[in-house]
């Protein structure tokens, strides 16, 4: 059994005020990089004066040169923003210059194949069935080859999960490019390319629309992670965005794209019809649905069914094609398998044993060895056998099943009836379906399915009953746990069920469903189900490797029988909570009020290791026991509650943390994302990693989340790194799709400019409904240069200037453009002396910030303001001020303030922005000891980020963006944990609840502490001296 050790997730300390200077920031000098380290970076150091007097310069960066020497290279004189700055980072990486050395060629894997001793099944990879969100994907399964089709978002994370390796990968197919068959692409193809020294690549196989997945994907991924993407069914037009549906006529034949020893995979191409096309196929749908429901319906209801069903789809007929429509069947072919080898007719014919007999068994004719004869395998094996087939048939609308039924290239797999054959016909033996139930359960889509008598046939669209199954688990573990602890900072479940979904239209989706009882038998899809295609014995389903069914009970259950008095812990943390909650509006308007440091957490509590076994126990009834009515204390003049907090409803503002890891998704840690729920104000999405929808899913439930995405205001990104940006298309195709009939603005998106030349690239595959701000048009600097542009008389903000009031923002005679001054010398930017931006045309920028400064009025937000950060070219952080209030007094309330640094080293503009702010959310990616390793590529460590919150004054610091080494509780230093929090996947917090949320999170530092290995507790407690005694609400780690 592993040994527990503390977590100190927060200490209620009072905040200490302490300013120091910004030239004092680190408390010791760093010493450069170690010389292995291939990063160029700049040491700590203080700054010189130059000999002769005048002006002050940059540490002195070295790196190293090709002759394998470090030399020195000294900078121009700082500049006065500058000299205040005093910490390292490395200047080439925030420029944008680090890529050192040849790049990588990300060769293919080469592999011996071997067609006649092999293991081969296809199995579902259940990504997406529980959140709704994505298609799910599918392995087929060779020795020495893997396919996958689809990689919808969170692949990375669920085979990181189920220890499915995708470094063995070597193609993957999409059934349709889009976001829900492809979010995941951009993360894995990263992911691959970093993966050992040289990197790795794969195949990418899509329909012809792939191109523009590609196109956009380059403004973030090296082109050599892309070389081996291939399309098929290049279009005459393919240069177009939109074409016609008749231009597939020539494309009767499937398209064979791999024929080697093991399989052969073709591709048949389906497009939505048109209306006409449409009509014809009700119609016949009609006639079928009349002859199979005629005895069971009466007349009159026959009729209202085939006119809702017409009219369901009919009013969709008019709809513009783009390439995103394209779906794909692919077509899975085994060899045949060969007939027994006889020995005695090889004798008979000459042989003897040896390499011969393995040619003939492998298709080759051989020379006899005593008779001048040719021997043929048909000589000397036995009939053969057909090969087993599968089909992967993704039909994602109705429109789509006209081209289904029609299809040429299909005709080779049905047969007459279940006892008869026809000449020549292959014979399927099972079929996984991914269109989703309200088509698969068509009667048309059901006659279709009965022409391939024995097939066995998978269903694998979104099915509700699959809500209740968590494809995650070890995450839906630890939100089970801590939801039971704490429902209040945790209210994520874990685990849902069907009665917790009050929607009726979500449990039967009857607006285009023309149902019967089925007509052809399936099976539902199951996570990690299996179809064995050979050794030909096991043919056939196999459930081994099915989860076994966990629900919150069993987690809750799991956690009484570790640890049986934390039910006492919960029913004082709810209580406590209560009390608080009764309390807070005394406690705000107190003008002196805080919290101290429980005193079982102090550090003279630690317990050795060596007597945790039997102390353990009676440790936690013993200090629960004694201090447990030691909840409040002396009031302290240095924390303050702000003024900002009195009276606050809880219908204010809430911080959920969607994703709190950095880099790629993780087994407890998804990438980072926060959501910012403003109630019926709305809600804002700062930065949105690969995943982000599934954890609002998480969170507030299938129904919820779209609810969630369609009150969105705006979304606002750091930086174009995908951890930080790689989900935003999914949630924007999504919010069009849930709006569309629907009266709406488009949805403001404010990021880096190179966002924005990747949203344009992939709005040719689907429509995302958006509008681009800048983020460098939202900097403090920037929005005082457009301000003081004079009115000419005339208003140029054309699409907005009736609709929005723009404050005086008007352009002046002649100036049509702005010049930006954001990266010049003068100036505080992430890149530090990075040559001047493109200029600002102010015609198109000042109707966005005009639009923008509604949709923060709209909010109940004040002011917006972007902060050049030191990561990489236009990285930001972000300032969101909320609106005064009038309190029943008559007295004026100032508005909140939060602060998200996005990835940045320390830096004075950051904390300049953060000054008296009410939440600062601050990256945390290493631990302290890795300093170096956070210089080289410009992150914060631990101990960093506190001082930024401390030196700026923040009220409450929330730690994110933790490596993924650390996997589930980052290593810190509890010293310095003072108003700060860690955060975790889906942890809620309630801008009404900080003044209490130091307390709460002791409860969570007494009972909800990390089950990992007993080498590294033992580590860590040894570096921090941490105490023991803590429980596991995170559980054990599962290998």
């Amino acid at each position: 059994m592993s040994q527990i050790s503390s977590l100190r997730l927060l200490s209620s300390n009072p905040l200490f005020k302490i300013s120091f200077p910004a030239t004092r920031f680190l408390d010791k000098p760093r010493s450069f990089l170690k010389p292995h380290c291939p990063l160029t970076v700049l040491a700590y150091k203080k700054p010189q004066r130059r000999s002769g007097g005048g002006g002050w310069i940059f540490p002195q960066r070295r790196r190293r040169s090709s002759g394998g020497t470090l030399r020195e290279e000294k900078f121009g004189d700082r500049t006065a923003e500058m000299e205040k700055e005093e910490f390292g980072f490395n200047k080439r990486r925030a420029e944008g210059r680090d890529k050192s050395g040849k790049p990588k060629a990300l060769q293919l894997k080469a592999r011996k194949l071997n067609p006649v001793s092999t293991i081969c099944y296809v199995q579902i990879l259940g990504t997406g069935m529980d959140t709704q969100d994505t298609s799910p994907s599918v392995l087929l399964f060779f020795d020495k080859q893997r396919f996958i089709f689809n990689a919808g978002e969170g692949l990375q994370r669920f085979c990181t999960e189920h220890k499915v390796k995708l470094s063995k990968i070597d193609h993957m197919f999409l059934t349709r490019v889009c976001s829900e068959t492809a979010g995941g692409l951009p993360g894995l193809l990263l992911s691959l390319a970093g993966m050992g020294e040289d990197g790795m690549s794969v195949n990418i196989w899509g329909p012809s629309d792939l191109k523009y997945l590609v196109d956009a994907m380059k403004s973030f991924i090296p082109n050599a992670a892309m070389v081996h993407t291939r399309s098929f069914g290049a279009m005459e037009n393919g240069d177009q965005a939109t074409f016609s549906s008749s231009e597939a006529s020539k494309y009767t034949d499937p398209i064979v794209l791999i024929d080697d020893e093991v399989v052969r995979i073709s591709a048949i191409l389906l497009r939505p019809c048109d209306s006409g096309e449409l009509t014809d196929a009700v119609d016949e749908s009609n006639i079928s649905l009349l002859t199979s429901l005629g005895k069971e319906h009466s007349t009159n209801q026959l009729s209202d069914l085939i006119v809702q069903s017409s009219q369901s789809i009919l009013g969709k007929a008019e709809s513009t094609l783009k390439p995103g429509d394209i779906a794909v069947v692919y077509a899975c072919e085994l060899p045949e398998i060969k007939g027994k080898f006889d020995p005695d007719k090889a004798a008979s014919l000459g042989l003897k044993p040896g390499p011969k007999y393995r040619e003939l068994q492998l298709g080759n004719s051989v020379r006899s060895d005593h008779l001048d004869i040719m021997v043929h395998p048909s000589d000397v094996l036995g009939p053969s056998s057909p090969g087993p087939i599968i089909l992967l048939v993704d039909c994602p609308t109705a429109f789509h099943i006209p081209d289904l039924l029609s299809a040429q290239s299909l005709n080779c797999y049905y047969v007459d009836s279940v006892d008869q054959q026809r000449e020549g016909t292959k014979s399927v033996n099972c079929i996984i379906h991914l269109g989703p139930a309200c088509v698969t359960k068509r009667v048309e889509y059901q006659r279709w399915m009965k022409k391939f008598a024995h097939a066995q046939h998978i269903m694998a669209g979104h099915e509700m009953e699959n809500v209740e199954i968590p494809i995650l688990r070890s995450s839906a573990r630890i939100s089970a746990r801590l939801n039971y602890l704490c429902p209040q900072l945790f209210p994520a479940p874990g685990f849902w069920s069907l009665h917790q979904i009050n929607d009726p239209s979500l449990k039967a989706d009857t607006s285009c469903e023309v149902l019967s009882p089925n007509v052809c038998e399936s099976i539902s899809a199951e996570n990690l189900l299996k179809f064995h295609l050979r050794p030909y014995a096991q043919l056939g389903f196999d459930r081994s490797a099915i989860p076994s069914l966990l629900k919150t009970s069993i987690v809750v259950n799991e956690l009484l029988l570790e640890i049986p008095e934390i039910v006492d812990i919960s029913t004082h943390v709810s209580q406590f909570w209560k009390s608080s909650l009764e309390g807070n509006h005394d406690m705000l308007k107190k003008d002196h009020a805080d919290m101290v440091e429980e005193p079982w957490l102090r550090e003279s509590s630690c317990i050795s290791s060596e007597h945790m076994g039997k102390q353990k126990s009676e440790a936690y009834k013993d200090d629960f026991s004694s201090h447990k009515g030691s909840w409040k204390a002396e009031v302290d003049h240095s924390s303050e509650v702000p003024t900002c907090l009195e009276n606050i409803s809880r219908e204010d503002m809430e911080i959920i943390l969607l994703g709190t890891g950095s880099s790629q998704p993780s087994k407890y840690r998804n990438v980072s994302s926060i959501f910012i729920n403003l109630f019926s104000r709305g809600s804002l999405l700062l930065d949105c990693g690969e995943g982000t929808l599934a954890q609002l899913k998480r969170r507030f439930g299938v129904k919820g989340a779209d609810d969630a995405v369609k009150s969105l205001k705006f979304i606002w990104i750091s930086h174009i790194h995908a951890d930080h940006h790689a989900g935003i298309a999914r949630i924007l195709s999504l919010r069009c799709q849930l709006l569309k009939g629907v009266p709406h603005d488009r949805l403001l998106v404010i990021g880096p400019r190179q966002l924005k030349r990747f949203l344009d690239a992939y709005s040719r595959l689907e429509d995302l409904d958006m509008q681009f701000l800048d983020c460098r048009h939202t900097t403090e600097d920037s929005l005082e240069s457009l301000n003081l542009i004079h009115n000419s008389g005339e208003d140029c903000l054309s699409e907005y200037g009736d609709k929005y009031d723009v404050g005086g923002i008007n352009e002046s005679p002649g100036s049509q453009k702005l010049e930006s001054t954001l990266f010049t010398q003068s100036r505080k930017m992430q890149s530090f002396w990075k040559r001047p931006g493109s200029p600002v045309d102010t015609t198109t920028v000042l109707p966005l910030l005009a639009r923008l400064k509604h949709v923060l009025h709209e909010a109940g937000l004040e002011a917006l303001f972007s902060v050049p950060v030191v990561h990489c070219p236009q990285a930001f952080g972000i300032v969101l001020k909320a609106t005064e209030r009038i309190n029943g007094m008559g007295k004026t309330i100032p508005g909140w303030k939060l602060v998200y640094s996005g990835d940045t080293r320390p830096c004075q503009a950051l904390i300049d922005a953060s000054h008296d702010a009410t939440v600062l959310i601050h990256e945390a990616t290493f631990e302290d000891s890795l300093e170096d390793e956070a210089i080289a590529k410009n992150h914060s460590t631990t101990k960093e980020a506190i001082k930024v919150g401390t030196s700026a004054g923040a009220y409450r610091v929330i730690l994110t963006h933790f490596s993924q080494r650390y996997p589930k509780i980052p290593v810190f230093d509890e010293s310095h944990m003072r108003n700060t929090c860690i955060a975790f996947d889906l942890m809620s917090v309630n801008v009404a609840d900080l003044p209490a949320l130091p307390k709460e999170l002791h409860y969570h530092n007494f009972k909800a502490t990390q089950g990992i290995s007993e080498s590294s507790c033992t580590n860590q407690r040894a570096h921090y001296s941490l105490p023991v005694g803590h429980t596991k609400v995170f559980g054990r780690v599962e290998a």
